[in-house]
Order: C-alpha cells, then sequence, then structure tokens
C-alpha cells in the first residue's frame, strides 16, 4: 500500500479533447482502487490503462450525422479521486456499469464563479507586523483555480521576486511559456479554457492580484480609491489553473484535473473563488479534491457562495475547506441622488466624471413603464425601446440575471443620461460601487421606494446624481454582505461555517483592462464584490502564516482566533444593521495579527475523518470515493460530526438530553502558560467546561477538555442560539464560537 500511495503524486494525464458530438456528455467516473496494481508495483502507466479498461470496446451509438460516436478519455486522476473523466453516452455508462470496480458515473456539472485599502484595514503595514514575520509571503506558492490571467499587469511583475522554491514542478504551457516570471510561476490551462491560460474574464486576474499582486502604485477606477495597490502576500508566488470559460462557466472535471495539477506542482496554498449548489462530500468535486490536498499539506481556501442572506445557503463547507464569508470594508465610494423635492439619497459608485454637472434631468421608473415585467423594470438588453427615455435617469431594479454594469450599457444605448439602480430589500444596507459606463449609482430597497414614489407622484419627476468619491471611517465596518452565504451546512450541520469573513464589498484589484472611459487613465484596476473577493484575501493571510510558520498544517492555520467587534467596538453587523447571527459570521473578521501569535490552536488528526464520515451515515461506497480505499463502517467506531477536534462548536438540533464533546488544544504561544476558561453559554443552554484552566509547560504541547451542553428551555420552533468559549492567559485570548440549534 505505501509504494502505491507514493506513486499517486505524479503527474496526472490529460488525453485530447474530442469533437463534441450528439449524444456525448462529459461522465466523472469513480472506480475501485485497482488492488492488482497495489500488489504487482505497477506504474502509472498502468494505472491509466486500468482506467482505459472500463471503457466500452465498441461502438455503441451513431450520431445524428451517421458517424460513429466512440468513448474518449480527457483526464485520468491520480490524486483527487480514484478515477476520470471521459466523453460517454448513456448506454455506455450503462455497459460500464457492469464492469467490476466501477463505482458511480455522474455528468459534469457547471460551476459558477462565487485593493488599495484591504492591506490596511487588514492591519497590513510595511516594515512591521504580520507582514515583517513573514516577509511578506516569501517562498510560498498560491494556486489560483479561476478564469486565468493578464500575466502582463503590473501586478504580476516579479521585480525583487526570489526564483520560485526548488520543489516546484510546475509549468507554464507553451503557448505562455515568455509570459511567466518569478511572481507567476505556472500557467495551465483546462478543456473550459481553450487552450490558452489568459483572462477573457477578469475574475482570475482579480482573485490573483487580491491574493499576491506586487505594489503597483496610482492605482484607482475613475479616481476612486486611489493608491497603492498591492496583494495580502505581494512576495508569494502565484500558479494559475483556468478552469472557467470567458463567461464564467466552470466545469467539474476541469476543476478536478487542475486539483490534480497542483498537488503535484508543489503549490503551498489552492484559492477556489467558485462553487455550485451545497452537496454530499462524496459528490462534491471541490471538497474531493480538497480533501487529496489538505492530506498532502496543502491549505484550501474557498468562497462561501453568494446565495445570501438565505439560511443553510453555505457551500464549500467541508470542515478541511477554509470557507470564507464576504464583509465590508469602512471605505465607501459615495454618491447621492438629489430629488426635484430637495430629499437626499445616498448610495455607492465608483463613476466618476471628469467634470462635475449637478443639472437635473428627468426621471424615468422602467419598472412603471414596462409591457413585460420580466424584462423591463431590470433593464435587459433590448427592454428599454421608448423613445421618451432619452435624456432622462432611469430607475432599473436589481437583479434579473443582468448585472449592474450592463443595465447601464441598456441605459446608455437608449438615449439615457443617469441610473439608479435599486437593490432588492434582502440586500439591506450592502450596495455595489460599480464601474459604470455613465453617471449611475446604486441605492438601498427603503430609499428606491421612496425615489419611485417621488417618481411616480410628481408633475415633472427631476433628479441630479453627485459623486463624492473615496470616504474612509465607516465605524460600522465590518457588515457581513448581504449576498454572503449563511450556514448552518447542509452537507454538515455539526461543523460551524462559513469558518470567517474578510473584506468582500467593492475590493480594488488587478483587471485585464481600463473600465475607465477618462482617456487621461490607464489604470487597469477594477471595484467588484463577492465572496470570491473575500476567499483570496483569506488565501494570502494563509500564505502569510505559511511562511511565518511553516511547520503549521493547514488545519492549525485555519483554527486561529479572529474579531467580533466592529470598528466601533460593538458586536459585528448584518446588512439590516443588527448583530450578525453566528451562521454568518462564523468565528468572525479575520485578524492577520491575531492569527499569527494565537496562543493555542486546534488540529484535526486526518486520521478522524474516517469515524467522522461513518458518522454522516455515509455507505462504505460513500466514504471509500473520499478516502480512495475500500472502508467497512461497521470495524469503525464513529463519532458524532461536533466531536471532530474543530475550532469552534456546531450543535444541531440540541434536545433533553445533554451532550459532551471533547476538544484538543495545542501550545503554539509561551512555554510555560497558564489558560483559565471564560464561558458566555447560549440562551437556553447551559455550557459547562472540564478543566476550567489548562495549565502548559512546554512549546507543542497538547490537553483536552471537555464540553457539556444542556437545553434548559421549552421551544415550539426549533431556534438558533450563539455563544462562545474563551481560553485566557496573561498574553493570549483564544474564542471559539458557538452555534446550536435547539430542537423542538
Amino acid at each position: 500500500m505505501g509504494f502505491f500511495k507514493i506513486l499517486l503524486v505524479f503527474i496526472f494525464c490529460s488525453f485530447p479533447w474530442p469533437t463534441i458530438q450528439s449524444g456525448l456528455e462529459t461522465y466523472i467516473v469513480h472506480v475501485e482502487s485497482p488492488e492488482s496494481l497495489i500488489s504487482t508495483h505497477s506504474s502509472l502507466t498502468d494505472l491509466d490503462s486500468y482506467y482505459l479498461s472500463f471503457l466500452p470496446k465498441t461502438t455503441t451509438a451513431i450520431s445524428s450525422s451517421g458517424n460513429e460516436e466512440a468513448a474518449t478519455m480527457i483526464y485520468s486522476y491520480h490524486n483527487v479521486m480514484k478515477g476520470f473523466a471521459a466523453r460517454l453516452t448513456e448506454s455506455q455508462v450503462k455497459e460500464m456499469e457492469k464492469k467490476r470496480g466501477f463505482v458511480s458515473a455522474q455528468k459534469q456539472r457547471i460551476l459558477s464563479l462565487d485593493t488599495t485599502h484591504t492591506p490596511s484595514f487588514l492591519g497590513l503595514q510595511q516594515n512591521m507586523g504580520v507582514w515583517k514575520d513573514s516577509n511578506y509571503g516569501k517562498g510560498v506558492i498560491i494556486g489560483v483555480i479561476d478564469t486565468g490571467i493578464l500575466p502582463d499587469h503590473p501586478s504580476f511583475s516579479d521585480v525583487g521576486m526570489p526564483p520560485p522554491p526548488a520543489k516546484w514542478k510546475g509549468v507554464c504551457e507553451s503557448n505562455f511559456i515568455n509570459k511567466c516570471n518569478n511572481k507567476l510561476i505556472g500557467a495551465r490551462s483546462y478543456q473550459l479554457g481553450n487552450g490558452s491560460p489568459i483572462d477573457g474574464n477578469g475574475h482570475g486576474t482579480h482573485t490573483a492580484g487580491t491574493a499576491a499582486g506586487a505594489f503597483v502604485n496610482g492605482a484607482n477606477v475613475y479616481g476612486n480609491a486611489n493608491g497603492t495597490a498591492v496583494g495580502v502576500a505581494p512576495l508569494a508566488h502565484i500558479a494559475v489553473y483556468k478552469v472557467c470559460s470567458s463567461d464564467g462557466g466552470c466545469s467539474d472535471s476541469d476543476i478536478l484535473a487542475a486539483m490534480d495539477s497542483a498537488i503535484d506542482d508543489g503549490v503551498d496554498v489552492l484559492s477556489i473563488s467558485l462553487g455550485g449548489s451545497p452537496n454530499s462530500f462524496y459528490d462534491d468535486p471541490i471538497a474531493l479534491g480538497a480533501y487529496s490536498a489538505t492530506a498532502r499539506g496543502i491549505l484550501v481556501s474557498c468562497s462561501a457562495g453568494n446565495r445570501g442572506p438565505l439560511l443553510a445557503s453555505v457551500g464549500n463547507a467541508a470542515p478541511w475547506i477554509l470557507t470564507v464569508g464576504a464583509s465590508t470594508l469602512d471605505r465607501k465610494i459615495k454618491a447621492s441622488v438629489k430629488l426635484g423635492n430637495g430629499e437626499e439619497f445616498e448610495g455607492e459608485s465608483a463613476y466618476h466624471p471628469q467634470i462635475s454637472n449637478s443639472t437635473f434631468f428627468t426621471l424615468f421608473d422602467a419598472a412603471k413603464h414596462a409591457k413585460d415585467q420580466s424584462e423591463t423594470p431590470y433593464c435587459k438588453p433590448g427592454s428599454l425601446n421608448d423613445p421618451v427615455i432619452r435624456g432622462k435617469i432611469v430607475l432599473c431594479l436589481a437583479g434579473g440575471g443582468v448585472s449592474s454594469v450592463a443595465k447601464g450599457q441598456v441605459v446608455k444605448d437608449a438615449g439615457g443620461v443617469g441610473m439608479i439602480v435599486i437593490k432588492t430589500s434582502q440586500y439591506g444596507v450592502t450596495k455595489s460601487a460599480d464601474a459604470h459606463v455613465l453617471p449611475a449609482l446604486d441605492v438601498s430597497d427603503a430609499d428606491g421606494l421612496r425615489i419611485r414614489a417621488y417618481t411616480n407622484s410628481a408633475i415633472n419627476p427631476v433628479a441630479t446624481i453627485t459623486f463624492q468619491g473615496t470616504i474612509i471611517g465607516d465605524k460600522n465596518a465590518p457588515i457581513v454582505a448581504a449576498f454572503s452565504s449563511r450556514g448552518p451546512s447542509r452537507a454538515s450541520p455539526g461543523i460551524l461555517k462559513p469558518d470567517i469573513i474578510g473584506p468582500g464589498v467593492n475590493i480594488l484589484a488587478a483587471w485585464p483592462t481600463s473600465v475607465d472611459d477618462n482617456k487621461n487613465t490607464k489604470s487597469t484596476f477594477n471595484i467588484i464584490s463577492g465572496t470570491s473577493m473575500s476567499c483570496p484575501h483569506l488565501s494570502g493571510i494563509a500564505a502569510l502564516l505559511k511562511s511565518s510558520h511553516p511547520d503549521w498544517s493547514p488545519a492549525v492555520i485555519k483554527s486561529t482566533t479572529a474579531d467580533t467587534l466592529n470598528l466601533a467596538n460593538s458586536p459585528i453587523l448584518d446588512e439590516r444593521l443588527i448583530p450578525a447571527y453566528i451562521f454568518a459570521v462564523g468565528a468572525g473578521h479575520v485578524n492577520p495579527s491575531r492569527a499569527n501569535d494565537p496562543g493555542l490552536v486546534y488540529d484535526t488528526p486526518f486520521e478522524d475523518y474516517v469515524p467522522y464520515f461513518c458518522g454522516l451515515n455515509y455507505t462504505n461506497r460513500e466514504v471509500g470515493k473520499m478516502l480512495q480505499r475500500q472502508v467497512n463502517c461497521l470495524k469503525v467506531k464513529s463519532i458524532p460530526e461536533a466531536q471532530l477536534n474543530y475550532p469552534s462548536f456546531s450543535i444541531f438540533r440540541l434536545g433533553s438530553t445533554p451532550q459532551t464533546y471533547t476538544r484538543t488544544v495545542t501550545n503554539v504561544g509561551d512555554a510555560t502558560s497558564s489558560y483559565k476558561v471564560e464561558v458566555a453559554s447560549p440562551k437556553g443552554v447551559v455550557v459547562e467546561v472540564k478543566p476550567t484552566e489548562l495549565n502548559f509547560s512546554q512549546l507543542n504541547q497538547k490537553l483536552t477538555y471537555q464540553v457539556t451542553f444542556s437545553k434548559t428551555t421549552n421551544n415550539s420552533n426549533f431556534v438558533i442560539v450563539g455563544g462562545f468559549l474563551k481560553w485566557t492567559s496573561n498574553r493570549h485570548s483564544v474564542r471559539s464560537p458557538i452555534a446550536i440549534v435547539l430542537d423542538k
């Protein structure tokens, strides 16, 4: 077995992409571990031959044109799973199911894509603190799985960068080899990447720049957020794996292939700002790939998803993944709309005219004049055909599957001179500062209702839009973004997700082209929002911690304490400006300084995942898909989810029977130290901790404590409550959040 485990860490094989014919679809096929290969000490060539043996030997389908359709291998996976991706017909899959060793086949799914000021907001300062301690992430390799990269962007300059570490085994593809340098050390493209790592979307360039972009002076959008752009880990290396098309679709077979490559290449951190609907871990390609990566010491940071504020919407929720939600900065890019009746409303916009214009223009409510309520209110392409729009400011509803910038282009094409985008009520105070193509701003639903009421009641409704630009100092920051997906996790409610929140609203970072129509500027940066933006912030911080503490495991890096208070020293708020509940913030907002010197950490022994999987009531075959070997859960002492040595507690459906769990902490602070526990019990729950004091006598010493949760109240419905327990020494404070869903 040992030989075969070593064998599996070599490079994966990629097969030619066939011409797409009717009837053929891409399937991801899981197979059992080839025991015969283990016994004969065979090579990877034999592993590929084993995979190929599952493909039908004879043609089983005919295309509409009369051509034979042969099953074709696309990817042979050697790290992330036992299996392959292939182009197959349904009948070919049925034939394959009869073969010994076949486990499952599922159709490829298409997943979706889920800064000048953020380093300062995070407390990162040149030549001091975490940046100094970690040498700005020097020597760490961040793999970015996304839409590619624009290599010529100044954010990816290698001035002052050392060569990649000797362990690096990645490549820059032949058509890209002259584009790589000591900053951008690897670039691969997969099937949806259309043969080139060049970014045709912008998303990948933005996330790579956020994680590890170089210092670039004069970064701005329309002059807003002007300053020096820099990634969180500016001396870390970047390796890019392009798995998404220019329209943002990302196939799970490509994602698995990219993760397979990244493991072999030698990355230290994987940053993945994409995802789909929550699935069981054995059916989740990112969870599968991340499990294998984590087993090899690679930290995997993923976006939590943009389906908030809906409960139980969080994705990428496996306990071995760092799941990142999104929050605001203390920076606003302010714009205002003033109505003819004197009322004024604040919004946000990255647009800024070269010449200020306070002229009033007539308002036009697209929703009121809509013939098609599914098209016109949202200002979709082709929906604004009324010539009366010319010379007016148009009110457009947010959403409808059209970005705000695209809505502005529709308004501009129809002759409009401005636009007000009205957010939905669920967005609360979360607004986007988009780089619009005409004078425009985002306003809240509450303000939008008043603007619409005026527009539809005044005889001559008029307004003017003015732009105040960058404003620093929002004491309510960080606020949880409305779109940031919430827990509890559907896949494993006994694990608190998201783990943490970080900056993800109106983030300025590298972009392939200039979005500014000001001919006097050539700044190629853009301001966008999403958990896609918060994820690379945490990926960069993980790189800093990896550089500062090279012996820390992924579990230790992701277990560090976060902030629970905002700049006003009050509990972090959500988009409604009320205290955010625990399934929105997880452990809280990332604090790199505290993460670098946490005192105590929680490591998760990898062998604990087998009893964890069995405790999830997975079948032996499902557990086998995760572990890439056969497992019999009847011979495994399973554990409940909440028993995993996680830095938080998530108790799902606590009833009349008390529940007790243990945790083991490792001392990484002062060799001789004493910690006393403080408990803030959730409402209706008593939390008892034994012992109440932990006394350490050396570094890396491990001590275990026990926590019992008892329900003390009766409730007719499920109730979510939160609290925490905190271990405090004379120098460190280590907080573990507690989330409980009380049973009826």
